[in-house]
């Protein structure tokens, strides 16, 4: 009887290593392929920041023309305040 239990806990250890791993690659591969679609977007000239420019990591290197235009108005902006 001993041994029943023994082969139980190392199945059931085994499921658990099993579903921690399964659990592990699926988060992996959903990040990548999250980060995969950003950079994708970015490439196409796609808004990757739902048109909220000035709070966007590449604003300054942003082509769109919205982002455009957000660069502008902060230009004014600027030379107002000189």
């Amino acid at each position: 009887m001993n041994k029943n239990r023994g082969q139980i806990r190392g199945r059931r250890q085994l499921f658990a290593t099993a579903l921690r791993y399964a659990a592990l690659g699926a988060l992996g591969t959903i990040g990548g392929s999250t980060l995969a679609k950003r950079q994708r977007l970015l490439r196409e000239g796609k808004c990757t920041n739902r048109g909220i420019c000035r709070g966007c990591e590449a604003f300054e290197a942003c082509t769109l023309p919205q982002a455009l235009s957000a660069k502008q108005v902060l230009a004014r902006a600027d030379d107002d305040g000189k």
